[in-house]
């Protein structure tokens, strides 16, 4: 042991460049040998990982760093039982799935069931919540329902992004990155103390772009370029030991290419092109079964703007006062702002048959405040209420030349959404091995909502998105305003069986509320709300280090019981050549499964990890109206979307000293996912995605005291070809997306 203790530097180098999933990465202290201890927020307090009684993965910043992403979606794949995505035609929403419970409609109106936070401030809005990654400390992911601490919907859990706030010290970093695609990158962070352990202020900020890897089949431009430009500035304020302050705002500016959707329509539906056809590409769907994607990524965009251009504005507060009469208090106000505005060629083709231009603009605002009081020696309590307004304006503007020449059907949706609830959350350290701990929140929601369509017809030739001078042939607007109640809980129980071994079990309730479908083809489909859902997930874990912190076991089992599941139908009928969509309410589904992560260090300058997840999520009662058929389906047995059954993970880092102090880290990591149903609520073939295998190396150099670092990066270095989304609607089309083809390319760092 005594070669660990000596060499502890250079374990903590080869544990912090790790790139897959366990939660062996994160922001670690020092330690001497072994596993660094990982410090998480998962309870709105500083903890130990493995103190923490719940599912929980931790990636730290520069693990983030070196898996060469831009934004939350390179997490793909990597942590356990959740899937990080987004729907085919809406890059700029995120579809994060938890233990299959996950996003189910790009708009607003459907909620989130995965809460994503970002330093404190829950964000409301998935358009935009693929969050850019830069100058970030770290990532904690947590799964299962997280209502008591952090409110109503997350009911599938939590992603907690935890920026890299000010530490009032002098420094910074700079980072530049060069890649296939010519992609370019330039990161970077200062911080500069205006007074002296008073006041600090920090910037940082990210610039990236890069070219598409699809190949538009009408001039042979590229398809899904990306262009982003962000700055996030920090003021710390810090006058005494028990109060400080800091002012956070952040402005992204992201002019990206429009969104891609490839035609997977079969002969004998509406967006059906035979290839060929003005230069139409084999489609990916063209045979019966399950979509294969092609050695070569084609698509097609003849008749919108190549433009996907988002502004986001955000400001955060955060105040924390310590060591006051009634505990340590936090206050956390937090504001945000958006603007969408895109065009999607919707088909896909050489030709002019269907497209939309979307706009939207939103804001909303919320704030907490809590204390955590020391009641007696063994009683801890967190005590809060959190208050949360927004508001969006949506325009759709849908052009169905297939259906009828110059038909124009414009979706206007106008919503409000306000919450307030109250929280307590109890930890009773019953003996020094058992502890007990009992949660509760009150939550009352409320939504105003008028969406409406109007349908019109113009000139066939034009390029009319507004309606001016069409003829109206028809319009209507339903909606209404409800408000939902809910009271929500957690309780459970953990026992240290030894010093470095947890067991743990827990029973939580989970709640998302109502609402009204607001993209509307027909009256029916939003004139009645829909209705809230419920979850109680059941959970018992072990988190233990064994041979002195040289191994590392964590595993949790879960069963879920999901009622009044929501789930997001849409549909095309060719009788009213209108595109419908609603919210339903399924009865019941059952979801179980587990999770195991592991990290062992078995010599020095090695660290192996792996993880291997299993979910069966099926509906358990679900009697299914059928739109084209009009028959009652009963779908007991069928599996719930974006859940594959098996994810794994396994990844290797070894620190190859040079001498003189420099190093060589090289890292590779291998991640599988099994295959899954995507938009498809009847598990159609055409909506299955295929397994998957990516593997992912870096190699990089670090001089003596780790000042700057050159390195070589490769993301899924065997180039295999996947399609990551696909919605099936019979009859209509199939529309898909390609996952990433291999991206390569060196980096170089800075630090001061």
């Amino acid at each position: 042991m005594k070669a660990y203790l000596k060499n502890s530097s250079r374990l903590a180098l080869c544990t912090a460049a790790l790139l897959a999933s366990p939660a062996a990465f994160a922001q670690e202290a020092e330690q001497a040998g072994g596993i660094q201890e990982i410090v998480v927020t998962a309870q709105k307090k500083s903890e130990n990982i493995q103190d923490v009684p719940i599912s929980i993965t931790a990636i730290g910043g520069e693990a983030l760093a070196a898996t060469q992403g831009t934004s939350l979606q390179a997490l793909q794949g990597q942590i356990p039982n959740v899937q990080i995505d987004n729907f085919a035609n809406t890059p700029q929403s995120a579809v994060f799935t938890v233990r299959g419970i996950g996003v189910i409609e790009p708009d607003p109106y459907a909620g989130n069931t995965v809460s994503i936070v970002v330093d404190g401030v829950p964000q409301f809005f998935s358009m935009g919540a693929l969050l850019d990654l830069y100058d970030v400390d770290r990532i904690e992911v947590l799964r299962g329902p997280q209502g008591t601490l952090f409110g109503a919907n997350t009911t599938g859990g939590v992603i907690n992004v935890v920026t890299g706030q000010p530490t009032g010290e002098f420094g910074g970093h700079v980072k530049a990155v060069y890649g296939n695609y010519n992609r370019f990158d330039v990161t970077g962070s200062i911080e500069a103390p205006l007074v002296k352990d008073v006041l600090s202020l920090k910037v940082a900020g990210i610039h990236t772009q890069r070219e598409g890897w699809v190949t538009n089949v009408v001039d042979g431009s590229d398809l899904g370029s990306k262009n982003l430009d962000a700055v996030r500035a920090y003021l710390r304020f810090t006058p005494g030991s028990n109060f400080d302050a800091t002012l956070q705002g952040e402005y992204v500016n992201a002019r990206n290419g429009s969104p891609i959707v490839i035609n997977g329509a079969r002969p004998g539906e509406a967006l059906y092109i035979a290839p060929g056809t003005s230069g139409m590409y084999v489609s990916p769907c063209a045979t019966q079964g399950m979509c294969t994607a092609p050695d070569k990524y084609y698509g097609a965009n003849n008749s919108v703007p190549d433009e996907s251009n988002m502004d986001t504005y955000s400001g955060t507060l955060t105040m924390n006062w310590r060591n006051t009469p009634l505990g340590d208090w936090t206050s956390i106000t937090g504001y945000k702002h958006f603007k969408l505005r895109e065009f999607t060629d919707q088909d896909g083709t050489p030709l002019f048959l269907n497209d939309t231009y979307r706009r939207t603009e939103g804001w909303q605002l919320s704030q907490e405040l809590r204390t955590n009081v020391e009641v007696t020696d063994t009683l801890n309590v967190l005590v809060g209420g959190f208050y949360l307004k927004n508001h969006y304006d949506h325009i759709q503007a849908y052009r169905l030349q297939f259906a009828a020449p110059g038909l124009l059907q414009t979706n206007l949706q106008d919503q409000d959404n306000y919450s307030v609830s109250g929280f307590a959350q109890a930890y009773w350290q019953a003996t020094d091995r058992l502890k007990l701990q009992a949660g509760i929140r009150y939550s009352h929601e409320r939504t105003i909502s008028t969406p409406s369509l109007i349908t019109s017809i113009g000139d066939p030739a034009g390029s009319n998105y507004t309606g001016e001078g069409n003829t109206v042939i028809g319009s209507f607007t339903v909606g209404g305003r409800k408000s939902w109640n809910n009271v929500g809980w957690k309780l459970g129980a953990d026992y240290e069986v030894a010093d470095d071994a947890l067991l743990y079990a827990s029973w939580s309730r989970g709640f998302k509320s109502g609402g009204f479908t607001a993209r509307v083809g027909v009256p029916a489909d939003g004139d009645t709300p829909f209705n809230p859902e419920k979850v109680d997930t059941f959970e018992a874990g072990i988190k233990a280090d064994f041979l002195d912190r040289h191994l590392r076991v964590n595993l949790a089992a879960f069963y879920t019981n999901y009622r009044d599941m929501q789930v997001a139908q849409i549909y095309f009928d060719d009788t009213t050549n209108t595109q419908g969509n609603r919210i339903l309410n399924a009865g019941k589904s059952e979801i179980k499964g587990f999770e195991l992560e592991t990290t062992a260090v078995p010599v020095e300058g090695m660290t192996l990890r792996g993880s291997l997840a299993y979910l069966d999520a099926r509906y358990k009662q679900f009697l299914y109206g059928d739109p084209l058929s009009g028959a009652i389906l009963d779908l007991e047995g069928y599996r719930l979307q974006n859940a594959p059954k098996w994810n794994a993970s396994f990844g290797a880092n070894f620190v190859i000293p040079l001498g003189n102090g420099a190093d060589l880290v090289s890292d590779v990591s291998y991640t599988y996912t099994s295959s899954k149903y995507y938009t498809a609520i009847l598990d159609t073939p055409r909506s299955k995605i295929q397994p998957t295998h990516l593997v992912d190396a870096t190699l990089t150099y670090k001089p003596d005291g780790a000042a700057w670092s050159l390195g070589l990066w490769a993301t899924n270095l065997l180039d295999s070809r996947y399609l990551s989304t696909v919605f099936d609607s019979p009859g209509y089309a199939g529309l898909a997306g390609y996952a990433p083809p291999r991206q390569f390319g060196a980096s170089a760092s800075f630090n001061f």
